[in-house]
């Protein structure tokens, strides 16, 4: 037999998104044959301390400081030879010298970069005239980010054709930006059962449900808007993602008990589809993975607490295509769910409008450009 094609997909756990998207190629290259996908997280090749300073330090940034990280958002946009920039690159490199000798031991036919961070140091590595597979890049929001436009890369992979406007409008050939959706687990093409998923859950299929979502960390005060909505709106029972925060879900398990029968806290999960095809609306902060996730399972959404920039970026996108709502604080949000859930035919057109914009088998479309690119070379 021949040797299978290896794709090393490179990610970094900054935000559970990223890790997401490499974990949805992976999945999708082993419904092929002759392709082998390893996924490396960039982040298990650096010190505790600069990932500590890295992906913690993203994530208590967007949490307790949002209007540094919207300033540092745009300006790193706007001024890509920077100060500030120039800084974070050389941190960078001197961060990330495994890398190379990872790659080394991998051998990869082909890269695929689901993070901004590892296109960055490879393009470096291109530059330099060092022999490298070639390298695609696949951004994962509704926007494109200065962050993740580097020369050297054979092709990019975006949400929708106003991202592809936007990355040619940079810079980037048209012929090298492929519009086919952000990636997904293969299991959100699937047609579920409201009826058996939510037995699996134990909820009542009768009963109107919230899913109420934070994200892969656990951020969003969601345990306050969880206790809010219980209380001001009685028909409805909610199904609660703590994510990875298990301080989160021993706090939503306290609601549980003050809400029998009515809240059902939940960690994390690999199944979110079938928790998904159990739900009537998601109330979520607007991240390009789970947002396409809930278009894919045309689950209509109401937005909260967005992260200045890409998040705020993703939410203009579904408002403007009538598949979510946003609210923008709790007494929005009771506003909102109770209007939605008296408007069943509103309810019946945002799910159409998400039908029209998803595209749940866009891992695979990458998986087989990406294929298709290296054997005709």
């Amino acid at each position: 037999m021949e040797k299978p094609l290896r794709m090393v997909v490179l990610s970094v756990s900054a935000g559970a998104g990223h890790i997401r998207a490499a974990q949805a190629l992976c999945a999708a290259s082993t419904r092929m044959v002759g392709i082998e996908a390893v996924h490396v997280d960039l982040m298990d090749l650096v010190s505790k301390g600069f990932r500590d300073f890295y992906s913690k330090g993203y994530m208590g940034l967007v949490e307790k400081a949002p209007e540094v990280w919207a300033y540092l958002y745009q300006h790193t946009d706007e001024a890509p030879k920077s100060l500030f920039n120039r800084f974070r690159r050389q941190l960078e490199r001197l961060n990330t010298q495994r890398l190379k000798k990872e790659m080394e031991r991998l051998a990869p036919d082909v890269i695929v970069c689901t993070h901004f961070l590892p296109a960055e140091l490879l393009s470096r590595r291109i530059r330099k005239g060092k022999p490298t597979p070639p390298v695609w890049v696949h951004v994962t929001d509704f926007d494109v980010h200065g962050f993740w436009v580097h020369p050297h890369m054979q092709g990019y992979f975006v949400a929708n054709e106003e991202v592809a406007v936007r990355l040619a409008a940079r810079g980037v050939s048209e012929e090298r930006i492929y519009v086919t959706g952000i990636a997904i687990m293969p299991q959100f093409q699937q047609v579920l059962s409201r009826e058996e998923a939510a037995l699996e859950l134990g909820i009542s299929p009768e009963k109107r449900t919230l899913l109420m979502m934070s994200g892969g960390f656990g951020l969003g005060g969601i345990e306050d808007l969880v206790e809010q909505v219980l209380g001001g709106i009685e028909e409805v029972q909610v199904v609660a993602l703590a994510g990875r925060n298990e301080a989160l879900l021993d706090k939503l398990r306290a609601i549980a008990t003050r809400y029998p029968g009515r809240v059902f806290p939940q960690g994390f999960t690999t199944t979110i589809e079938r928790v998904m095809a159990a739900a009537d609306i998601a109330v979520t902060k607007p991240g390009g993975l789970t947002t396409s996730e809930c278009l894919a399972m045309q689950l209509p959404m109401l937005v909260v607490s967005p992260i200045p920039g890409q998040e705020e970026r993703n939410a203009d996108v579904l408002l403007e295509a009538g598949c979510a709502l946003k609210a923008v604080d709790a007494a929005a949000l009771l506003f909102k769910l109770k209007a939605l859930l008296h408007a069943p035919e509103r309810l019946a057109d945002m799910r159409a409008r998400q039908k029209a914009l998803a595209k749940p088998d866009a891992a695979r479309e990458i998986v087989e450009a990406v294929v298709k690119a290296v054997v005709r070379t």
